[in-house]
């Protein structure tokens, strides 16, 4: 039981404090925009970067199946055109795959391994180009920093670090008793950790979106449509940004990350034409879907009435031709 432990303990060593001083010269290196797309934001992971896309890829399969997607190539080759902008003006080292996904909710996410999907109900309800090129750059930023298999190394230590209460002499209550508050206790240590890459991912998301020619302040405009959305109509904001940091935090701090870390440029790229004629384009196809799907809804069919009369008349003549409309001859009887 000592190797075990020790093994345990060496696990829990290396992932999280072997790389502490490591981990502290990359802080740094993070507000740095030159230094983009050559320096190290990637969490320590005991997942494979190979086993990440390759999990992203089985659960990017089951949402091609299950969820309605916008393949109009007009919407997907301006999506796609937008977030590979901003990936190659990341810290992203794997390759990124764009789809939209035909949903009111006004949202996007990001699977582990590089797989993005976007909201209709965002590319809607974006004033400006800039507005989802924001959000876009911090579902990317999620992905560069590898926050899901960072969470899953994390979880998998502490179910380790359980292990050797089992075997401990007369200490299998302390397992359970230990067992049940890490039940409880996980799901709020993960929650902190979840605002923590929230956070993170919002200060890197400023940095790709500025550096790809976006102008910044239009992400927190984005926040501050969240925050009218929700006092319009409360409930109606997805549930996803319950595990975020409340919206006006994030307001403040995206805005003095804006002020403190990014020079100021003369010209952004706001918005474009071609912006406004994919939302109008995306509209109709919307419109035009919901239409047919109404219209391909069951139908009742009439029955014709002269089936009944045609069997009716032909019972009544004996096996008389169906067709014949003369009367029935009523014949004496002898």
């Amino acid at each position: 039981m000592k190797v075990s432990r020790a093994r345990v303990s060496f696990l829990v060593f290396v992932f999280l404090g072997a790389g502490l001083p490591a981990l502290a010269a990359d802080k740094d290196k993070k507000h740095d925009v030159d230094a983009i797309g050559d320096r190290r934001v990637a969490h320590r992971s005991i997942i494979s970067q190979e086993k990440e896309i390759g999990i992203g890829k089985q659960y990017a399969t089951e949402i091609d199946h299950s969820a309605k997607l916008v393949t109009d190539p007009v919407v997907t080759e301006f999506v796609n055109r937008l977030a590979q902008n901003v990936a190659r003006n990341s810290d992203l080292a794997i390759p990124l795959t764009v789809k939209v996904i035909d949903s009111p909710d006004l949202n996007a996410f990001a699977l582990p391994g590089g797989f993005l999907y976007v909201n209709s109900g965002l590319l809607l309800a974006a004033d400006e180009e800039a507005q989802v090129a924001g959000v876009v750059a911090h579902e990317i930023a999620h992905a560069a920093a590898r926050h899901w298999a960072s969470q899953m190394t994390k979880a998998t230590l502490l179910q380790y670090a359980m292990i050797p209460l089992i075997f401990t002499p007369m200490s299998y209550p302390v397992y359970l008793g230990a067992a049940n508050a890490l039940n409880i206790a996980v799901p709020l240590a993960f929650l902190k950790f979840s605002r923590g890459a929230e956070a993170e991912a919002d200060m890197l998301g400023l940095q790709y979106m500025y550096k790809a020619g976006y102008d910044p302040t239009a992400y927190v405009t984005f926040f501050s449509k969240i925050i009218e959305q929700d006092r319009r109509s409360p409930g109606s904001v997805p549930s996803v940004f319950a595990s975020h940091p409340p919206t006006p935090e994030r307001i403040i701090s995206s805005e003095e990350e804006i002020k403190r870390i990014l020079p100021q440029r003369e010209q952004y790229l706001v918005s474009t034409s071609e912006f406004d004629d994919v939302k109008a384009h995306l509209q109709t196809i919307l419109t035009n879907r919901r239409r047919n799907e109404k219209k391909e809804g069951p139908t009742l069919r009439k029955r014709e009435s002269t089936d009944r009369t045609e069997t009716d008349t032909q019972t009544t003549t004996g096996g008389q031709d169906k067709t014949d409309d003369k009367p029935p001859v009523l014949r004496r009887r002898d």
